[in-house]
């Protein structure tokens, strides 16, 4: 391990949560009556592929958390660059005053798996249930099987591949939110071998042949 002291960094007073870039995700979820809500949430993440699985933190006081403790379902809805001002909103306002889904004119749809509704403006809506409330302090943790996923069908190719990168989604840095950009590489590139290229001779030269790209 080397003993070098970087004279350009600073400590902070108090160890915080600055794992960023995250996922600022919109969570449905419904009463005992079925009247729909949406909070707001930036600590959110994948935990499991398989089983799949994922994690939402809440404050206990917040509005939603009794929503999906007593229901112990929720759906995930992926949030875009058209809905980060309703994002905001939700994160906000307390479904305890106002309708959110009326307020930020988004639609609430059926779930196929549970009893969460989804929303209707969200290209990806995850579809959870909640297998364990783990309690931690400020918040608590849902720890939930992911039973179902729904896709916007606009971003679905012939070939059945569905185009993430087209849906404009966001995400929640340090209190601002922000659209997702250029792509830098994809998964393994950097182990990954170039492509050989093709020579040819004519004339007594040799040139060299672009190899076609497939998708």
């Amino acid at each position: 391990m080397s003993d070098r002291t970087s004279t350009h960094k600073t400590v902070f007073p108090k160890p915080g949560n600055f794992l960023y870039p995250v996922p600022a995700v919109m969570v449905s979820c419904a009463d005992g009556e079925g009247k729909p809500n949406i909070i707001t949430v930036a600590w959110a993440g994948t935990v499991c592929s398989d089983p799949p699985m994922v994690s939402i933190s809440v404050r206990k006081s917040r509005y939603s958390y009794d929503l999906i403790r007593k229901s112990g379902v929720f759906v995930i809805n992926l949030t875009t660059k058209k809905l980060t001002r309703a994002a905001d909103y939700c994160g906000v306002r307390s479904g305890r005053d106002v309708d959110k889904f009326a307020e930020c004119r988004l639609h609430a749809v059926a779930a196929e798996k549970v009893g969460a509704p989804l929303i209707e403006e969200s290209p990806v809506n995850i579809e959870c249930r909640v297998k364990q409330v783990i309690e931690l302090g400020t918040h608590d943790m849902f720890l939930a099987e992911v039973v179902c996923v729904q896709v916007d069908s606009a971003y679905i190719d012939e070939s059945g591949k569905f185009h993430m990168e087209d849906t404009h989604l966001t995400a929640y840095s340090h209190g601002k939110y922000y659209e997702l950009g250029k792509m830098l590489g994809s998964f393994g590139y950097s182990v990954r071998k170039k492509p050989v290229k093709k020579t040819s001779k004519r004339g007594g030269q040799t040139k060299n042949k672009k190899v076609k790209k497939t998708r």
